[in-house]
């Protein structure tokens, strides 16, 4: 038995967590395939996180959108003060505006205090800005990426619950095929020891067959404690309260699946892949960015305005308005349009790589699960008759040992060849119903279609 791997703390895949809903019952839950789904897809951590992102575009979008829009808003203000003449030069002024013959000295340097009222509604909107309508289209390519994103969020938690219940389910099968082999051990072992009492069969026989019985029997320990933990893991990533109770209803089908041509796969693939078209939004966001980039050199054209009245009370206030608009020229702002030209255009090759990598990562996942799914059918076709050539030579054996022609020696290797063989079978069944998966995903279908896949129809 191979020791225990251990996992150190560190970051975690949200797509392997979740947010628990609700309160753990007593009633113990029946949980299928369908709904494993179904409760991964409202409380997977990787699919909430998803959705908040979606929510963070959406808002980098409305900011980039508000520069466009007119901005109006309306202030009411009163003003009490009093004003130095001394500090805005007039002291300079005071023998020009003293009286003839006066002492300048006695002309007040500080206004007497005086108050005024107004209230004002202001309006201004950009004309044309042509930088300003370019970060407004990339943010809204940028909210179609996180859109694409979140879709393929879902297909991932599809792709993360059928890996995790497929593995539950043949933890399971394991569990009740050592079971079976644990009762046939012991067996083996009461009929040796029957024999050995009564001088049919010596000791050697007993010790062979104890051996063998303890043997499934502390695999029978390792297959349960396996399946417990398999079983928290499923809960996890579909959000069940902690210390719930369920079974899962599905066993491990099998059900022959027909490929089809690859290039109808792949076509499918970059016509559906949810995170192909979040990286061609990403790819045109930043293409408009760089137009953004480059407009910092254009001039722009603005206009405000604004009415109210003014006056010393406001039923002594009088109506005032006031429109402006004007253009504005850079002409130098320090290379700052330099600069964010070179960072768009850094962004824009990196985007276009990401495209590129994923255009042929696309194509390898579809051609490695056309080639596991291909693989693992054999496999299974090749487990089975070797689970029923293995259960007819323990049968033999079996019956050798009975009629005294053999020791038990060969029916001990006869059982082990029969816990091999089911052991292949039960791997070749979760490796084919896997791939089955994995090419629903491949191909930006996993959502909608590996329901069918399973059951061997697309």
């Amino acid at each position: 038995m191979s020791a225990p791997n251990i996992t150190l703390p560190g970051p975690q895949n949200p797509f392997l967590g979740s947010a628990a809903e609700g309160q753990a019952t007593t009633d113990v839950l029946q949980i299928d395939f369908k709904d494993a789904v179904d409760r991964g897809l409202r409380n997977n951590l990787g699919l909430l996180l998803a959705t908040d992102q979606t929510e963070t575009a959406r808002g980098e979008r409305w900011k980039e959108l508000s520069e466009l829009l007119p901005n109006l808003s309306a202030r009411v203000m009163e003003n009490a003060q009093t004003q130095s003449l001394a500090a805005l030069g007039f002291n300079k002024l005071l023998p020009l505006l003293s009286a003839p013959g006066s002492n300048p000295n006695t002309f007040p340097r500080v206004v007497p205090a005086f108050n005024y009222f107004d209230a004002r509604a202001s309006l201004s909107q950009s004309i044309f800005n042509f930088r300003n309508l370019e970060r407004e289209r990339s943010a809204s390519e940028t909210l179609k990426a996180a859109q694409f994103s979140y879709k393929d969020a879902r297909e991932m938690v599809v792709l993360a619950v059928g890996n995790s219940y497929l593995q539950a389910i043949a933890a399971g099968a394991r569990v009740e095929t050592i079971e079976a082999q644990v009762k046939s051990a012991q067996a083996l072992y009461d009929k040796a020891a029957d024999q050995q009492k009564a001088g049919l069969s010596p000791a050697i026989d007993t010790l062979r067959s104890q051996v063998e019985l303890q043997t499934r029997q502390q695999q029978l320990i390792v297959a349960r404690n396996d399946l417990a933990k398999l079983k928290l893991s499923v809960a996890r990533i579909i959000g069940l309260p902690p210390g719930q109770e369920f079974v899962l209803t599905e066993k491990a089908p099998y059900q022959a699946l027909t490929p089809l041509p690859l290039d109808t796969y792949l076509e499918h693939a970059y016509a559906s892949r949810a995170d192909y078209q979040a990286a061609m939004a990403q790819v045109r966001a930043a293409e408009l960015s760089r137009r953004a980039a480059t407009a910092g050199h254009y001039p722009t054209l603005d206009i405000g305005a604004n009415f109210g009245d003014i006056g010393v009370t406001p039923s002594q206030s009088n109506g005032t308005w006031q429109v402006n608009g004007g253009i504005s020229i850079p002409i130098f702002a320090g290379n700052r349009t330099h600069s964010d030209v070179l960072e768009a255009d850094a962004q824009l090759k990196q985007s276009r790589s990401q495209l590129g990598d994923l255009r042929g990562r696309i194509d390898y996942e579809v051609r490695s699960a056309l080639l596991d799914l291909n693989a693992a059918a054999e496999q299974v076709a090749v487990a089975r008759s070797s689970v029923d050539l293995a259960e007819q030579a323990l049968t033999q054996s079996q019956d050798r040992f009975t009629a005294g022609v053999a020791d038990n020696l060969e029916v001990v290797q006869a059982q082990e060849a029969v816990a091999s063989a089911h052991e292949s079978y039960i791997q070749s069944l979760y490796a084919h119903n896997l791939s089955k998966v994995e090419l629903a995903y491949a191909i930006g279908d996993a959502e909608h279609g590996v329901k069918q896949y399973l059951k061997g129809t697309q």
